[in-house]
């Protein structure tokens, strides 16, 4: 018995018809690179802020520019305080947010009122390069509510991390995916 004879296939379905495959490979490659971060089991890499001594590699030696470590502030430990050694210059002329004033070099630090004499201090994370002088200011001059984290929707996960080799404090872990942050006791952070 003799095949049917199949319709010639037209330019315009053979298109289709790849376009619909590649967009389907797409997204298969796409959920594949999901589930190592999420399966259980696996680890990330994550800085223990009671470690880091803010020796500022975090920003040279990341394979991503900018860097996939970033400045969180913990606001269960700040103390909302009008001179903040993480937001302000040392000896500052003014206390105010004049650009000579502020210790950050990208100005990744915004101060907004909350009332009297207490101030909130949010990070653009996208402005933020991991030099870390925000957190070595907190660190020495106040509470210690800024810290360096990796942020693992930037983070590509190496299996030699470039900073964890070069970390002179080993402050750089590994840690389950499932916990992904390290924060400083008792603390949460706000993402804005």
């Amino acid at each position: 018995m003799a095949e049917p004879e199949k319709p010639p296939v037209s330019r315009r379905s053979f298109i289709a018809n790849g376009l619909r495959g590649a967009a389907a490979l797409a997204a298969a490659a796409a959920a594949g690179a999901a589930i190592p971060r999420s399966a259980g089991g696996q680890t990330v890499w994550q800085i223990d802020p009671y470690k880091c001594t803010q020796c500022e590699r975090c920003e040279t030696h990341c394979v991503l520019t900018p860097s996939a470590v970033k400045c969180v502030h913990s606001y269960d430990v700040c103390g909302y305080c009008d001179l903040c050694g993480g937001y302000h210059q040392p000896s500052p002329l003014e206390h105010d947010t004049a650009a000579e004033n502020q210790l950050c070099p990208t100005a990744a630090i915004r101060r907004v009122h909350v009332e009297g004499q207490y101030f909130e201090y949010r990070i653009d994370e996208s402005l933020c390069t991991a030099c870390g002088k925000c957190v070595k200011g907190c660190t020495s001059f106040g509470n210690g509510s800024l810290h360096m984290q990796v942020r693992h929707d930037r983070c590509v996960n190496c299996n030699q991390c470039a900073i964890a080799r070069v970390c002179p404090s080993s402050a750089f872990l590994r840690v389950p995916a499932g916990r992904p942050y390290l924060l400083k006791q008792g603390a949460r952070t706000k993402k804005d």
